[in-house]
């Protein structure tokens, strides 16, 4: 069986930052990452990114290359295509999957950097809608969405920017959310408001998805129980994000919003077990910048750990 001191679980840039330094720090370290490519969610970001220290890029792309490569170029030890099946807390022990081969590898300290995923409305059409590849990018695909009627579902700040953005370009934009308190910054909130092109809708929800090749239409139920079928040709779901922990429920602690509970260094309440990035941050509080600082905070404390011992 192959053991490591620090086995990383996630290839965004809090694994990515937390590797950098085991091998600084001459840490036995191994990251695994389930896609093709490490990066996480940088891929999703579309939009110019300014506020990372030293590194302004154009998109998460440009930013993902260049922390792939700094990662590189250290030699850190990775693997990708690879799924995690199983964490077995007490015998340390995680049973991973690549290219049909399944291992297990024993580790001392694990590091959870398993972001989150996009919060889903759960009705039926929508999954068959993501299968099909009708996932937009509000600031991505203005051209692709020009002369369509839209429908953008949530109260965040995502949604009603993704509203704003969208309105020069489709022919109708409904904002959808489920309550008349929106969770957006009040000058997204007055800025969509007071757009004729956008119609917000309050106190309604979506409980159906319709459409065999593409969206056509979506049902809809109001607070009042009142029901209305309208006419869309695509549909942003903008609900926020849902940490990835699923290998760990039950093993380690958690808050009601599902995030992995840990202290001032990132220890969750399993002492071998780390958690850094969206796995543990609140969303209000998330970004590249504190992910890449949490993955520092971990590595500094289990090298201190691992001289100790």
């Amino acid at each position: 069986m192959r053991h490591v001191d620090v086995l990383i679980i996630g290839g965004g840039p809090a694994g990515i930052s937390a590797a950098i330094w085991c091998k600084r720090l001459g840490i036995d370290c191994l990251l695994l990452e389930e896609q093709s490519q490490l990066g996480g969610q940088l891929f999703n970001i579309f939009n110019e990114i300014v506020d990372y220290p030293g590194m302004r890029t154009k998109n998460g792309i440009e930013m993902q290359r260049e922390m792939v490569k700094h990662f590189v170029e250290m030699d850190c030890l990775y693997e990708v295509n690879t799924k995690v099946l199983f964490i077995d807390e007490r015998s340390k022990t995680v049973k991973v999957k690549k290219q049909a081969k399944k291992q297990e590898i024993c580790y001392t300290y694990l590091i959870l950097a398993t972001g989150s995923s996009q919060r889903k409305l759960g009705v039926s059409g929508e999954q068959q809608m993501i299968d099909r590849g009708e996932v937009y990018s509000a600031s991505a695909d203005g051209e692709r969405l020009k002369g369509k009627t839209v429908a953008i579902i949530g109260g965040g700040d995502r949604a009603f920017e993704g509203a704003h953005l969208l309105s020069s370009k489709a022919k109708e934009v409904y904002l959808i959310h489920r309550s008349t308190r929106f969770k957006a910054r009040e000058q997204y909130v007055e800025r969509v408001i007071s757009n004729p092109g956008i119609k917000v809708m309050t106190d309604t929800e979506v409980t159906a998805i319709h459409g065999n090749r593409h969206v056509t239409s979506i049902d809809l139920e109001s607070k009042n129980k009142e029901y209305k079928n309208l006419l869309v040709d695509a549909v942003l779901i903008r609900l926020g994000v849902a940490p990835n922990v699923d290998l760990i429920k039950g093993k380690v602690a958690t808050a009601q919003n599902g995030l992995i509970v840990t202290d001032d260094v990132h220890q969750s309440s399993n002492p071998f077990i780390y958690a850094i990035g969206d796995a543990c941050t609140t969303p209000l509080f998330s970004s590249i910048s504190s992910s890449a600082g949490q993955g520092t905070i971990v590595a500094k404390h289990i090298s201190s750990l691992l001289t100790e011992s």
